[in-house]
């Protein structure tokens, strides 16, 4: 019995991890797929005329089995993969490609879609049925319906061999960041290292077989803290350069062909459906519209955020020198020194701050965030499977007790895990005859482990970290849609970023820190003039943060709202696009593009921007919940219901302004950063 090919019998109908073997995903994923084009046929097949229930929320209800073990198999893929895994995910995305055109393809199915878009009455539909009548039609438009076969054929040629790419680029990277190990075999090399980050790279060394000495990897908890803390500048140096030149070095897992392949079939699929460049067709469904909005935007922020900038480094710079004597500040300096000025500067730092924010009541005090806002409860429940023992599953029940959700935690690196942190789900919400189907959502992060000797305390950002994807997980829990493909996350991308960026606020605020924020020895609150130092050194280094962004950003609408065909040089052309932004040397035999697995391998191709864009939109928005209150009962349940449950039901401008009376104000983010006067 293969448990993927049926809704499982447990609690919850979660996914039956300890069931599954690899060989099951292959066979199931096919059959799946056979049943779900099975499913398409009858409604191609219809004598009756095509209306918005036999063909649109028939097409809409279709193939649930094949999308819930795709969730499955893709998220094992990003959170506790091997080499099986990714061997079948070489075979499986290409079948899914196929399958996905083949829908997307099918000239009769598309024209009982376009009878049902040009019959129905939109009066009578809600809001909700004209999105997806709307977002159906247009899906079909927007992937080839109507181009001719020959058209229709290159268009499956570039999807599969896209979708091929996109899993190397990403292997690549992951293959890069395992492989490399700092071994220090002299303790004076970890000098200005915390306790927790020696123990962690003995840990780590043990575990690599270096009993004896200390192991600093390329994943963000080991990468970070050195960067940060280590004083040795030339082991900085040594592990910049290796962080900063993943899948950019030439052998096997190089990347530089694999940027310009995917940049140009991207560029060929977008003009192939009759669009001046990728940008231009992924942006028609965004809040932005167009890369010349989009541009026009970053260059509003530039404005600011440049002098900010260049006020940050030479403030850096002339720390550094009267510090070490050091004249020339490089990358691998800059989180060194800028640590050691704002623990100067606020008499604050992450050692400081690390003894009150113990994991477990982080993630207390954002379950109690949401109960305060959203009345949400958590309980763990052991009887769920899970795919790995150091996760852990919640119940999620309202004020009333009713079942919500299930929540996945999963908060450590391991060696099958890509870098990172994100919110995915094994299941969306959706309503049907059978009733009100509940999303099972996962939060997935990379934070200290605990030692022999220490919790994993984690860094005041890393504690922003676990707010931003748990609001994208309240995103998805709260979900109350009727439609999957609408429900949840499954909003316009430049949009999906404001429920996850607008929690990262409550983390700055003194009545939300005294929920959770306790020593992990004593017990005692963190005191008040600690939270007022978080507060006040909030905008620390912002202008240099924002130009960060901003060149990312940057970067990917260069590579995608222009036709690149003529590029050879990836880091000719990287550098071309950066130098503006940059504000420290360009370091040689390093490059950003190579292990941008966000808009090579992720979704945010076009879209990178969209961090700054939800920026805007959080910073308006936590503003009016701060004019009433962080905790007021009356803007949390016009955000819960215009922003968290209702997913794409409508546009997203309209819901933003149905919960904040107004468009976002820019201004709103540049005051909050001190960019501006407030």
């Amino acid at each position: 019995m293969n448990p993927l090919l049926s809704i499982p019998d447990t609690p919850f109908q979660t996914p039956p991890f300890s069931q599954l073997q690899n060989e099951h995903f292959l066979p199931a994923i096919k059959e799946l797929i056979a049943s779900a084009k099975a499913e398409i046929k009858a409604i191609t097949e219809q004598d009756e005329e095509a209306t918005f229930p036999n063909t649109i929320e028939a097409l809409e209800r279709s193939g649930k089995l094949l999308d819930r073990a795709s969730s499955i198999f893709f998220n094992l893929n990003s959170a506790e993969t091997n080499d099986e895994i990714q061997a079948i995910a070489r075979d499986v995305s290409p079948l899914l490609s196929e399958f996905s055109n083949d829908i997307l393809l099918n000239e009769e199915l598309f024209a009982r879609v376009k009878a049902a878009y040009d019959q129905t009455d939109l009066d009578q539909l809600d809001p909700e049925q004209r999105m997806l009548l709307n977002k159906t039609y247009k899906g079909f438009v927007r992937n080839g319906a109507l181009l001719n076969e020959e058209q229709k054929a290159k268009l499956r040629e570039i999807d599969i061999s896209l979708s091929k790419l996109s899993l190397e680029f990403g292997e690549h990277v992951l293959a890069e960041t395992n492989r490399y190990e700092m071994v220090i075999e002299k303790e004076s090399d970890l000098d200005g290292l915390p306790d927790y980050v020696r123990e962690m790279a003995a840990q780590t060394a043990k575990e690599k077989g270096h009993e004896g000495k200390w192991v600093i990897t390329l994943d963000y908890p080991s990468y970070v803290p050195f960067m940060t803390y280590a004083s040795n500048r030339e082991l900085r140096r040594e592990l910049s350069l290796a962080f900063s030149s993943k899948g950019f070095k030439g052998d096997e897992l190089d990347n530089q062909e694999i940027v310009k392949q995917i940049v140009n079939l991207r560029n060929d699929r977008a003009q192939l459906l009759g669009y001046t460049t990728h940008a231009h067709f992924v942006l028609e469904e965004r809040m932005a519209e167009s890369p010349e909005k989009v541009m026009g935007f970053l260059d509003e922020i530039q404005q600011y955020g440049k002098p900010g900038a260049e006020k940050d480094v030479r403030e850096v710079a002339a720390y550094a020198e009267k510090l070490d004597r050091l004249t020339d500040l490089q990358r691998w300096d800059f989180a060194y020194y800028s640590e050691k000025l704002k623990k100067e500067k606020y008499t604050i730092d992450d050692e400081l701050l690390k003894p009150y924010f113990k994991l477990e009541n982080v993630v207390e005090g954002v379950f109690k965030t949401a109960e305060k806002l959203y009345g949400l409860h958590f309980k763990e429940n052991t009887e769920i499977d899970k795919y790995h023992p150091e996760v852990t599953v919640y119940e999620v029940t309202d004020a009333d007790g009713n079942e919500v959700a299930i929540f996945y935690a999963d908060f450590f690196p391991r060696a099958g895990k890509r870098a990172g942190a994100w919110m995915t789900s094994f299941g969306g919400q959706y309503k049907d005859q059978e009733g009100d189907h509940r999303p099972l959502i996962s939060n997935v992060c990379n934070f200290t482990k605990p030692t022999a000797t220490a919790p994993s305390l984690l860094t005041f950002n890393e504690v922003t970290t676990l707010f931003h994807e748990f609001g994208h997980g309240l995103h998805g829990m709260l979900a109350n849609g009727t439609y999957e493909s609408l429900s949840g996350t499954s909003v316009y991308w430049d949009f999906v970023e404001l429920p996850s960026q607008v929690l990262e606020n409550w983390c700055y605020e003194k009545e939300c820190l005294d929920l959770f924020a306790r020593h992990y020895e004593t017990g005692e609150a963190i005191p008040e003039e600690l939270i007022q130092k978080i507060k006040d050194s909030a905008n620390f280094m912002e202008g240099y943060q924002t130009m960060r962004q901003l060149g990312f950003g940057k970067l990917d609408m260069a590579w995608h709202g222009q036709d690149n065909s003529a590029v050879e040089d990836v880091s000719a052309f990287e550098n071309a696009i950066l130098e503006e932004n940059s504000v420290l040397p360009a370091i040689e035999g390093t490059n950003m593009s190579c292990s941008f697995s966000h808009i090579f391998q992720g979704g945010y191709s076009a879209g990178y921007y969209s961090y700054k864009w939800a920026e805007v939109l959080d910073a308006d928005a936590f503003a009016y919940f701060q004019e009433e209150g962080i905790f007021n009962q009356e803007v949390a349940q016009k955000f819960k219901e215009n922003v968290l449950a209702a997913g794409g039901s409508e546009h997203p401008m309209t819901l933003y302004k149905r919960f904040r009376g107004q468009e976002p104000d820019v201004k709103a983010l540049l005051k909050r950063a001190g960019l501006i006067e407030a």
